[in-house]
């Protein structure tokens, strides 16, 4: 998602669960959207920025599988009005890579879904219900349905990223419709915006979580042709875990945190202390012993001397 205060973009890369000859979505939007294909290689691009880095933290004492415990050392794990305009109407229909897209207007979810189920669309028959939110605020709708090249052939896995754009005042991003999943949900959201990003609520999941904020100072192969070759950009990483869609209670809605302090996830590796491949314990110990030793030798003699 790219978010400038005026204008929002939303890339979406969609994955097919298994070879499905015929699957379909529609994604509500707040004003007219554009909608062209995205560049594959930006959620990669996406995925390595905001990736944990490795660190590794030594402790002293041995734990459980380290010498003496173990025989090797090892590392630790980290209603229409009649006279008005149709209910429904097309405003644009491209065919985009695998995908028929369709661009609507509607004042009425049930002709809506009807529409939706003549052209094509199967989506379930609880949509009009879940429509009526957004017809009453007089949104627009992006429909996709997989369109493959030949008779009978079927798309699988991570499919070409859709890319739509449109104008809006605040940062939204459409969920009220994963109510009728059958099956728990997973959000990853990556939010582009001047600075870093939160949602507002939980919507009925589990509390978002943080996995990157920080700035790119200079966006360079996707991510700059998303955010701009020339402009700094903060970019949030956020998931969200949803194990009953249907307690979903809106859409999600973002804003600016209080503040930009950046935020990255680090996985440790836990490494036993070593001087020269010895444990360091071992040193200390071996070196109190010898102390020790060397007290009681002192002893010893002070005491020979004390009976003469």
């Amino acid at each position: 998602m790219r978010f400038d205060g005026h204008t929002e973009q939303i890339v979406m890369r969609l994955t097919v669960d298994g070879n499905a000859p015929k699957a379909a979505w529609i994604m509500p939007v707040p004003s007219r959207a554009t909608v062209k294909l995205g560049d594959r290689h930006l959620f990669d691009q996406l995925q390595e920025l905001s990736e944990p880095v490795n660190r590794t933290r030594s402790y002293f004492w041995p734990r459980d599988g380290d010498w003496p415990f173990a025989k090797s050392l090892r590392v630790g794990d980290g209603a229409p009005n009649p006279a008005a305009k149709p209910p429904v109407e097309v405003v644009g229909r491209e065919r985009l890579g695998p995908f028929d897209v369709a661009r609507l207007t509607a004042t009425d979810p049930t002709a809506l879904r009807d529409w939706l189920t003549r052209n094509g669309f199967q989506l379930p028959p609880a949509l009009a219900t879940e429509l009526r939110p957004y017809v009453d605020q007089k949104w627009e709708y992006v429909a996709i349905r997989l369109a493959p090249d030949q008779p009978g052939q079927t798309l699988g896995g991570p499919l070409d990223p859709l890319s739509l754009t449109f104008t809006s005042d605040h940062l939204v991003y459409p969920m009220r419709l994963s109510r009728l999943a059958k099956t728990p949900q997973a959000l990853d959201l990556y939010v582009l915006a001047n600075h870093r990003m939160e949602a507002t609520s939980p919507i009925g999941g589990s509390t978002p979580q943080t996995l990157f904020a920080g700035s790119i100072a200079h966006p360079t192969g996707p991510l700059a042709d998303l955010a701009g070759r020339d402009n700094p950009v903060y970019l949030t990483a956020m998931t969200q875990f949803f194990q009953y869609p249907s307690e979903i209670t809106g859409d999600h809605e973002l804003k600016t945190s209080t503040d930009d302090t950046p935020f990255q996830r680090v996985w440790y590796t836990n490494e036993l202390m070593t001087v020269g491949g010895i444990p360091a314990w071992l040193l200390t110990v071996g070196g109190m012993l010898v102390v020790l030793g060397a007290g009681a030798g002192l002893m010893m003699r002070a005491r020979r001397t004390a009976r003469r």
